[in-house]
């Protein structure tokens, strides 16, 4: 393997942490298909961190949030905001700094300086943009699983593109974010496919939770907070060179892991 598993720790699929592959619902229950229904059909990517260099970005837009509401955020609020949904980071911020405004208002300013910021100075995470580009010329389907709520993914596919994904899912388009499994499972339902056939590309510890509670292998890409080892994930230390191929193997190992568990 090349750029994408170096610095990989190690692989290994607990069997409680990675369940059964078809759980995009409840209601799909835990059957597991054919091993034929078990190739790489689609990959489903995080947004902030993972495809576009924008925690910085945020981090800049809740300190402008913070000093217009009269304090200041601590270097420890703001990492912990890293993969947060948009409200618990307000709810954050405004703990942190001792503020008992209102968290809609709050959270509506928040999205504006973001908007702004995003329009201006987004960009693409290195290797990033060529990886999706190849894996959509291998056939294979892409979606993009976020957080962010649908009035900054919108802003960000201008520069990401929407034709690169058949699925996006927003942040305020499921009633759990992550590290709930929700906007996985949602993800694979709209794409029609179960988590056997699916790999996840992550950054932050609640997205990497959220896929691996999905039933979907991880290929953790972290650069800012540190994601902990464990079941259902494997480490890389950039996208840069990255390959449908790479991506194949992956999770080729991640079934074989499945099976495995299953086997003993």
């Amino acid at each position: 393997m090349v750029a994408v598993l170096a610095g990989a720790r190690r692989l290994r699929c607990g069997r409680r942490q990675l369940p059964y592959p078809g759980q995009v619902t409840s209601a799909a229950g835990n059957s597991r298909p054919a091993a034929s229904d078990e190739n790489l059909a689609a990959v489903l990517f995080d947004m902030d961190g993972t495809l576009i260099d924008s925690e910085p970005l945020w981090w800049v837009a809740m300190d402008r949030v913070a000093d217009r509401l009269g304090g200041a955020l601590s270097a420890g609020a703001k990492e912990a905001t890293n993969g947060m949904s948009i409200p618990a980071s307000i709810a954050l911020l405004l703990a942190d700094i001792g503020s008992d405004s209102d968290p809609v208002s709050a959270e509506a300013l928040l999205l504006e300086v973001t908007g702004e910021l995003f329009a201006e100075e987004l960009r693409w995470q290195p290797g990033a943009e060529e990886l999706i580009d190849e894996i959509r010329s291998a056939g294979l389907r892409t979606a993009l699983v976020t957080n962010s709520p649908r009035s900054v993914v919108q802003v960000a596919l201008g520069l990401l593109g929407g034709h690169r994904f058949d699925v996006t899912v927003a942040g305020d388009e499921v009633a759990a974010g992550k590290p709930d499994p929700e906007p996985y499972q949602t993800a694979m339902h709209g794409l029609g496919l179960g988590s056997a056939q699916c790999l996840a590309v992550e950054d932050s510890p609640s997205g990497t939770q959220a896929a691996v509670a999905a039933g979907i292998g991880v290929l953790v890409v972290s650069a800012g907070v540190p994601v902990p080892e464990g079941p259902g994930r494997i480490f890389a230390s950039t996208l840069l060179g990255a390959t449908v191929d790479e991506l194949r193997h992956i999770h080729h190992e991640f079934r074989r892991s499945v099976h495995r568990l299953d086997a003993q």
